[in-house]
């Protein structure tokens, strides 16, 4: 049985750890990238199957390359995270784009994995 392979892209090192584990309890794959340019590098390639991208990194915003990132991996269930969320982000409306703000709770987790 293969396992689904999640990459997480956040700069906030203990959160992403704490993701991290609860996935591997799940039996997910996971792999983490601090910042942007690395994760969009991942996303090439390890062809992830979930993606867990947060807006503000220290190397740009994260949302703004959902597009791009959609259009090459049409297969790709994104999460798009942040502490805030301010009227200027783009609203993103795919099919496979969930919008969610930090703190994410267990029993949010929980109902979608």
């Amino acid at each position: 049985m293969l396992k689904l392979k999640v990459l997480i892209i956040d700069d906030e090192v203990d959160y992403c750890r704490i993701l991290e584990n609860y996935f591997k309890r799940k039996n997910y794959e996971v792999f983490l990238s601090f910042i942007l340019k690395d994760g969009l590098t991942q996303i090439e390639q390890l062809k992830p199957d979930i993606l867990i991208l947060d807006n503000n990194l220290p190397d740009g915003k994260g949302w703004q390359h959902v597009d791009l990132i959609v259009e090459k991996n049409p297969h790709l269930k994104v999460f798009l995270i942040s502490a805030y969320h301010q009227k200027n982000d783009p609203i993103i409306a795919k099919s496979n784009v969930t919008i969610w703000e930090k703190p994410l709770s267990l029993s949010l987790l929980n109902e979608n994995f």
